[in-house]
């Protein structure tokens, strides 16, 4: 009887408390508190917590010393899984139990969590190291009731440093300095931005002043754990790089861009200058040519005429009649030729001729494109950070239509869309930029009550399918702009990708 009040004490409304926006909050959205209260007989028997973290939307990972009891009575051992936002907690199953490893999987319904991130690469040797989980010792510190342990609350973090690789029966564990309590086991070790290292799993002693330290379950055996029990993780092994750092660097590079496109656009102008220049040059040259040409050519024809004039003349003057009719006639003709090739002589300004002109103009660099594009990850102008990233493929409209079914509102120089799952707590800005064929992907990382807000507000969007209306796509614009009015000031992660024409 007791147990089942128990049981239904894990299910109460609670309060849940939003996390700062930063890496390690996002992890902690996917941080539990694993409670187990074993009862004999309709009594107590039995009552521990400890952490976890979620590696599906429905599985949690633990430590299995944590579950020992309902390993070894499934009966008598109820599990509860206390989310860190939210207001109910849940019961978990245990799945899967490995004593040796120390690890355990339980799976539970009723939400969905965001699955942390595993970073499988090496750690470094004093790298900051973070304890996301429930140390007993703060719970003592603080809990009224019972209720306190089972009431979804935001994990305590704790930061240190890494202090070497052990073994530990054969185990391969992680030694750190971050503070770590009973109630920890369990929860992630993660790295400055948040992907998880390690499982926390013990701690030192502390007699006669001796420093404490952590051991966490390596990345190597927590990972061949779940790949026994065929449970898939997100996994990443991109280097850590802050959010700070990363807008850092992408303002670096987009100033190096700038000054490389100025570089070549004057390099460009200059070489089209030169090129008029010398065209322009050439034409003079030619027609100057071409001028004396036709006076030489009509001083030499008015020459010819007044000979043949003057021997017309002469002709006349020895009784040849039709001689001299001719080379009259002739002489006439001569003169008249010469006047107008005089006249038609090239005189006036010096135009460029046009194909001089097309090869001195310089050609766009970054064509607009539509159509079918082939878009293709940068990862030194992206922060990619938890998520697993692929190249992608568009077809773009010139009314801000992609794939023929998802329309984008127009902003400026750039179209945007903003996705709002059903499930996840992702929020997606996507934007394409037609005049650099740049497409990017800003990822929100958003709490309970944030997605809660934003389901609410793209609840009132009702352009869903593409439109060649210009009203549809402001209604949109204006729609998307509620929306990103309660996103944060900037994304979790950004994917940008460079696109071209592609089949």
């Amino acid at each position: 009887m007791i147990a089942r009040l128990l049981l239904a004490l894990l299910l109460l409304l609670g309060l849940g408390a939003p996390a700062r926006a930063d890496d390690i909050s996002v992890a902690g959205r996917g941080v539990v508190r694993v409670v187990t209260i074993a009862s004999a007989d309709g009594e107590i028997v039995g009552f521990g917590h400890g952490s976890g973290f979620a590696v599906g939307p429905n599985r949690i990972v633990t430590n299995a010393h944590v579950v020992e009891l309902a390993a070894r009575y499934p009966a008598n051992v109820v599990i509860g899984v206390v989310p860190s936002e939210g207001n109910k907690s849940y019961r978990g199953r245990l799945i899967a139990y490995d004593a040796r490893r120390d690890l355990a999987l339980i799976e539970f319904v009723g939400v969905r969590l965001p699955p942390l991130t595993l970073f499988p690469g090496p750690v470094t040797d004093g790298e900051p190291v973070i304890a996301l989980g429930y140390p007993g010792n703060v719970d003592l510190a603080t809990a009224q009731s019972a209720e306190d342990y089972i009431r979804p609350l935001s994990p305590v973090r704790s930061q240190g440093g890494f202090a070497g690789r052990r073994a530990m029966s054969g185990v391969d564990v992680l030694l750190h300095t971050a503070s770590i309590a009973r109630g920890n086991s369990g929860g992630p070790l993660l790295d400055q931005c948040g992907r998880v290292i390690g499982v926390n799993s013990a701690i030192t002693r502390a007699e006669e002043g001796d420093s404490t330290f952590g051991f966490a379950i390596a990345n190597t055996d927590f990972a061949a754990f779940l790949r026994e029990h065929g449970q898939e993780a997100m996994t990443t092994g991109v280097s850590c790089v802050s959010a700070e750092d990363r807008l850092k660097q992408d303002e670096e590079e987009a100033a190096r861009r700038d000054a490389e496109r100025a570089a070549t656009t004057q390099t460009e102008t200059q070489r089209a200058t030169e090129l008029r220049t010398a065209a322009l040059e050439a034409a003079r040259a030619r027609q100057y040519w071409l001028r004396e040409n036709f006076i030489a050519g009509a001083t030499l024809l008015l020459v010819l005429g007044a000979l043949a004039v003057g021997g017309a003349g002469l002709a006349a003057s020895q009784g040849q009649k039709r001689r001299a009719r001719g080379a009259l006639a002739g002489g006439v003709v001569l003169t008249v030729a010469a006047v107008v090739l005089f006249f038609l002589r090239p005189t006036g300004p010096v135009n460029v001729p046009a194909s001089a002109a097309a090869a001195a103009t310089p050609a766009p660099t970054t064509p607009i494109a539509y159509g079918k594009l082939s878009c293709r990850i940068i990862p030194e102008r992206s922060r990619i950070n938890l998520s697993r990233v692929q190249d992608v493929t568009l077809d773009w409209g010139k009314d801000g239509c992609m794939n023929a079914s998802t329309q984008y509102a127009e902003n400026g120089r750039k179209w945007e869309r903003i996705l709002v799952p059903r499930n996840d707590q992702t929020v997606s800005l996507l934007e394409y930029r037609p005049e650099a064929r740049i497409y990017t992907d800003n990822r929100y990382y958003l709490t309970a009550s944030q997605m809660e807000r934003v389901r609410q507000l793209r609840g009132t969007v009702t352009v869903k399918a593409c439109s060649a209306s210009e009203a549809d796509r402001l209604q949109l614009q204006q729609q998307q702009n509620a929306i990103r009015a309660a996103l944060p000031g900037r994304p979790d992660e950004w994917l940008s990708y460079d696109c071209t024409p592609g089949s």
